[in-house]
């Protein structure tokens, strides 16, 4: 076996299953998205000319949300911010999703010098749906 005894999958099986993770639809977005429309707010997908673009835009209110994965965008402080098992993958790893965090504050900052104001939804706040719905309340106003 090409893995670590800690991994209980090879390389290639992992590069694999990680290459299948979707980076728009996900679970937590559709989430979000059915959420943010029962509140009765409208509003575009995927900008492509916003930085990062952003999963929800508000193009009138000049606001974005995000929806992050806690593990790909290195939410602080939540147990699935972690580094996967596999040690002899741990420098790729390290350096992948720290990554994907700088790439993010560039875009928040590049976002707010262009005037908008941005939320970020992480994965793990999507099982609260009414602290979630009161959060987004607060920043669409």
């Amino acid at each position: 076996m090409e893995g670590s005894s800690l991994d209980t999958l090879t390389v290639r099986e992992r590069s694999e299953r990680m290459s299948r993770i979707r980076s728009k639809d996900t679970k937590p977005e559709m989430t979000v998205r059915r959420l943010v429309h029962g509140l009765g707010y409208r509003y575009r997908l995927h900008a492509k000319d916003l930085p990062g673009r952003p999963d929800l835009v508000f193009r009138p209110r000049r606001k974005v949300i995000f929806v992050h994965g806690c593990f790909w965008h290195r939410h602080a402080g939540c147990s699935r911010n972690r580094l996967p098992k596999s040690p002899e993958r741990q420098d790729f790893w390290q350096e992948k999703l720290d990554g994907n965090a700088r790439r993010d504050r560039r875009n928040e900052t590049r976002l707010q010098r262009l005037g908008w104001e941005f939320l970020v939804i992480w994965e793990c706040e999507t099982r609260d749906l009414e602290g979630l719905a009161d959060k987004v309340r607060a920043f669409l106003g």
